[in-house]
């Protein structure tokens, strides 16, 4: 699913009223009936239903999905916010047609002394600004908003929170921005949703589907994306009937530290069940019977060294190479990292501590085999591209970070993005917080590391992982809640995961 922004969306609803053909008030119709329904769906009558309009399209929503309540006999009142001299075209025709509805009350707002009491029990429709919006608000609009935050009303968001920018909200004065329960998206998911600085703004976001042209979508250009189980069901290759082991890739992992087998263990794991043929691990002598008792499936190269990784011998004849996991950042281990990167000629995911020997080494990262993925938390990509000043401004370094260095980037978060060299975006529709427990990104690597095993491309290995990765993550989570889910929990619902995505 694209994510655009709202010029994209602009024109696409002139192209759909164009081209279906129909009026701009029917679509406005048709968006506002969706939103209508999700709510009857959802939110009892016995609640007070408020609905702040502002004087353009986004207020003539908010109006219709006024009417409609009133006619499902939900008690509706309207808050009429008169902070412009002209409505929009479609506002004024909504306006009129509540001339003939019944139960609605229609309230003028010029001051904060004209707004009304609200508690816990009401629902608010926010349905002021939408997602045009260029400049933070102010005046009037900003004392609405301030009012709404702090009552304590369960808040249902129009499109997208009012004051909220559909992208970029540095610049933008986050004291003025509704603070929604829930937001109800038309069409598409807006780049403010996918960045944790916003949560506190969108809460949970739902697509409504308002019928915009196909034609017009498919023809927008976008390099943000939205991962959903369709996009990984066109890229799952099924087995032939006389494959073997060989035919899905040897994969070979560099892992672990004397008191961290665990996270050898998990990337193991990972790697196994996501369909490598073969995996051979490279692990402290310490850890040779950890690994060898946990992950059977697995073959087992023991380091020289008891404790630490210190060695590189052949690595040949395989398909993709794994590092970091558990590993430490000891310095005979930063020497095997840079003698592995000067001799690998297939690509390889560098992880946890390799990322950070990487941050201390930079210049190494251009030597790196093509199709490389790093998979830094937040924290970890800070070290490797300097301090970031909030989300926005760690995904554009991020993007410049994969076109420097030609590399794919995973950055892990609620919504993780997959970058490409190109600067393709694709951000993940799936996961919980129940995922934010240790080890969890062990098993990503090795999933990512088992796919590009089994000689899928880098882009499509870190789609496939990162989606499986969550809906495991989702599948754990219905069985054993957000608190008791760990990360060996992930691993095992990796075959699930992947049959009930590609079925």
């Amino acid at each position: 699913m694209k994510i655009l922004n709202s010029e994209q969306i602009r024109d696409i609803d002139a192209y759909t009223i164009k081209n279906e053909p129909i009026s701009s008030a029917d679509l406005m119709e048709r968006a506002a009936r969706k939103c209508y329904e999700w709510i009857i769906r959802r939110m009892p009558k016995k609640r007070t239903v408020s609905v702040f309009c502002g004087m353009g399209n986004n207020g003539g929503d908010g109006l219709v999905i006024a009417r409609l309540l009133a006619a499902r006999s939900y008690p509706v009142k309207i808050y009429k916010i008169l902070h412009s001299d002209k409505a929009s075209e479609d506002f004024v025709l909504n306006e009129r047609r509540l001339d003939d509805a019944k139960g609605v009350e229609i309230y003028e707002v010029s001051s904060e002394g004209d707004l009304p009491e609200l508690n816990g029990n009401d629902l608010v429709v926010d349905a002021i600004i939408g997602s045009g919006l260029k400049r933070p608000l102010e005046g009037l609009l900003a004392r609405v908003v301030h009012y709404i935050n702090s009552s304590g009303a369960i808040v249902v968001s129009v499109d997208i929170p009012s004051g909220l920018f559909c992208d970029d909200n540095r610049d933008n004065d986050r004291r003025n921005i509704i603070r929604a329960d829930y937001t109800l998206s038309f069409q598409f998911p807006r780049l403010a949703f996918m960045l944790a600085t916003n949560d506190e703004f969108v809460g949970r976001w739902y697509i409504i589907d308002i019928g915009l042209h196909p034609e017009a979508i498919r023809q927008t250009e976008t390099v943000y994306n939205y991962l959903q189980a369709s996009d990984i069901r066109a890229l799952y290759r099924k087995r032939r009937k006389f494959s073997h082991k060989g035919h899905y890739g040897h994969a070979f992992l560099l892992a672990g530290s004397y008191g961290k087998a665990g996270a050898a263990v998990l990337a193991s794991r990972a790697a196994v069940r996501t369909g490598a043929g073969l995996l051979t691990v490279q692990i402290p002598a310490s850890a040779h019977d950890v690994l060898q008792t946990a992950v059977p499936e697995a073959m087992c190269r023991p380091d020289g060294n008891a404790r630490i990784i210190s060695e590189l011998e052949n690595i040949e004849g395989f398909n993709a190479i794994g590092i970091g996991p558990g590993m430490g950042k000891d310095e005979q281990t930063a020497r095997v990292l840079k003698m592995l990167i000067q001799n690998a000629t297939v690509p390889m995911v560098i992880d946890a501590d390799a990322l950070n020997i990487l941050a201390d080494n930079l210049t190494w990262c251009g030597f790196l085999p093509k199709g490389s993925v790093f998979t830094p938390h937040p924290g970890e990509f800070d070290r490797l591209s300097g301090k970031t000043s909030d989300d926005h401004d760690r995904l554009g370094k991020a993007i410049e970070f994969a076109r420097r260095f030609q590399v794919y980037v995973v950055l892990k978060g609620a919504h993780t993005a997959i970058i490409s060299p190109e600067g393709k975006c694709f951000f993940n529709s799936t996961g919980n917080p129940g995922m934010a427990t240790g080890g969890s990104g062990d098993v990503l690597t090795g999933m990512i590391l088992g796919f590009m095993a089994q000689n899928y491309s880098s882009l499509h290995s870190c789609l496939m992982a990162v989606y499986l990765h969550g809906r495991s993550g989702d599948l754990a989570a219905g069985r054993k809640g957000y608190e008791g889910l760990i990360a060996g929990d992930i691993a095992d619902n990796i075959p699930t995961a992947i049959k009930t995505t590609v079925a």
